[in-house]
């Protein structure tokens, strides 16, 4: 039967000589997957039956010739399969790094993101990738996220977040030099980023979230005795926030302001760096997290850890985060829908 209120979610494989053609498999195998989202996973046939193998599980699905075919499927209870050639199984060597896995994985993305352009896909969830195999594909940004704001033609702030169940975090600064995160903290980062992930939790379901916002310096800087960036830059931000009208509050020293978030004071924390937040994450669940691509037109989401090379092919990849990052990419495609 069509289900005209299911999202389309396109899922893609990840690096090739990863985890993610496992991940993807354990995914699909999990009861009641397919009732969340009309899911289309693109991938080369002989990656995606490598996944199952290792996965030891057979996942049926669908053939589809185009991501146009998918939304108007009479029976959205197999997932459906674009099968693609974008790598040859001879240019794949388990668990390192190379130049064809990140062609693959850059191609596999664009082309969901030309889907979403034209409707046909409400949201995206990839499986892990390798930055390095990325960039030397032909990625010629620091990131992913700022090779998808670039292709969608993004002009506005966007920025990544970081998730563990309720908690989300965003960060001022991201994939950078640690020497060079005080130069991008500025009380209109700030506040976008703020506006930014307090939106992107409503369209999550999160109705009336709260913020907080972290220092930059140790002890948030001790009155400005241990720096000046709490008083000149993070207080003006708050008060600007506020004046808008969002639930904020801060600054926090970061070294305890995760307390209050694990406590379930907060849904959100806004970092200043990207260690500050992501340490206190990862320690806390790191089998679990999920990474949202924020400010973008369509909803990307991904787990937060990454292609764990170490146990590739192994059959022991945890399904949890990937399972995390469906979850979420439902809910976000459902609300653009």
């Amino acid at each position: 039967m069509i289900d005209s209120k299911l999202p389309v979610v396109a899922l893609t494989l990840g690096d090739a000589a990863g985890i993610g053609p496992e991940l993807i498999a354990r995914l699909l195998n999990r009861s009641g997957v397919t009732e969340r989202a009309n899911i289309v996973l693109l991938g080369d046939a002989w990656l995606w039956q490598d996944g199952q193998d290792i996965a030891n599980m057979r996942v049926p699905t669908q053939a589809v010739q185009s991501l146009a075919e998918v939304r108007t499927r009479a029976d959205t209870r197999l997932p459906a399969f674009l099968a693609l050639n974008t790598i040859a199984k001879e240019q794949v060597q388990r668990s390192q790094p190379l130049a064809a896995c990140g062609v693959s994985a850059l191609h596999l993305l664009n082309l969901c993101m030309d889907g979403a352009k034209r409707g046909e896909v409400d949201a995206i969830c990839f499986a892990p990738l390798n930055k390095f195999a990325l960039k030397q594909g032909g990625m010629n940004h620091e990131d992913e996220l700022h090779h998808f704001a670039q292709y969608l033609g993004v002009t506005g702030y966007f920025c990544e977040f970081n998730t563990l169940g309720e908690l989300w975090t965003s960060r001022v600064s991201s994939h950078i030099p640690l020497k060079d995160a005080a130069a991008m903290l500025t009380t209109e980062r700030i506040v976008e980023s703020a506006r930014l992930i307090y939106k992107s939790l409503q369209a999550s379901g999160t109705a009336e979230p709260k913020v907080a916002i972290a220092a930059f310096n140790p002890h948030g800087g001790d009155g400005g005795s241990c720096g000046r960036e709490e008083i000149d830059i993070i207080a003006p931000a708050i008060a600007e926030l506020r004046g808008s009208g969002f639930a904020v509050d801060g600054p926090f020293p970061a070294d305890t302001i995760f307390l209050k978030a694990r406590d379930g004071l907060y849904q959100a924390i806004v970092t200043m760096y990207h260690d500050q937040g992501q340490i206190a994450i990862k320690l806390m669940g790191f089998s679990k997290g999920v990474t949202v691509q924020g400010g973008l037109p369509v909803p990307i989401t991904t787990p937060a850890h990454g292609t764990a090379y170490d146990i590739a092919g192994k059959g022991q990849a945890d399904v949890n985060a990937m399972l995390n990052a469906f979850n979420i990419a439902c809910r976000m495609g459902a609300a653009r829908l």
